[in-house]
């Protein structure tokens, strides 16, 4: 049996943990270095070895966490999976440009789904923020719009960011006053300011609220 020294001789050099391979990284041949499954394969690969019931349900600090990574790569390194868990709605148009059920994913299930995607301004001119879905033939608008305070968001006793909430209006007609649906919109960005900065990257959760379920009493034995 070779002894403990000639198996150590015979590994690569040390390998920092960075440069180790990661299970969602592509597999190559190793004859031809020819990739044998792609990355999109092995990520499909991980999700699928988890057991029933995992969701992805990241805290406020977490969304901030994930977005810090996503924009200040220098600063905290992007877990391999979160594009995956928060894709980014493609150009500047954010959120406001679509209804909720456009969006991938998006449903009235209840279940919670994250993007990363641009802020916008309304006007050109001015500081106020695109909320406006979208407005039909017959002048019915459907529109975000922000409910209660902006909150800070605190990570190990320092501010990292903000929180707005949005409840999606839906008015139909000219004289019609809007009507509250229960679609909801959890905004959180970067920073020291309560509003965030035209064209910054912002990462929200959408979803549709649900009745809450009554459970049950438990009967006492």
């Amino acid at each position: 049996m070779a002894s403990n020294s000639n198996n150590r001789e015979n590994r690569s050099p040390d390998k920092s943990k960075d440069e180790e391979s990661s299970p969602f990284e592509a597999k190559l041949c190793p004859s031809c270095n020819h990739p044998i499954q792609t990355r999109e394969q092995a990520i499909m690969r991980v999700l699928s070895a988890l057991p029933a019931g995992v969701k992805f349900d990241p805290s406020d600090q977490e969304l901030l966490d994930h977005l810090e990574a996503k924009t200040k790569p220098q600063t905290r390194k992007l877990h391999p999976l979160v594009d995956e868990f928060i894709p980014t709605l493609p150009g500047d148009d954010g959120i406001c440009y679509a209804h909720p059920e456009k969006l991938p994913g998006v449903g009235r299930d209840g279940h919670v789904r994250h993007f990363f995607h641009r802020s916008s301004k309304a006007y050109k001119r001015g500081t106020r923020k695109r909320r406006k879905v979208l407005t039909d033939d017959n002048d019915g608008e459907t529109t975000w719009h922000k409910t209660g305070k902006t909150k800070p968001v605190v990570s190990e006793g320092k501010l990292k960011g903000f929180k707005k909430i949005l409840v999606l209006y839906s008015k139909k007609g000219k004289q019609t006053r809007p009507e509250k649906t229960n679609w909801v919109l959890h905004q959180y960005h970067l920073g020291s300011t309560a509003d965030e900065k035209d064209g910054e990257l912002v990462i929200s959760k959408v979803f549709f609220q649900t009745p809450a379920r009554l459970k049950p009493c438990s009967e006492s034995r």
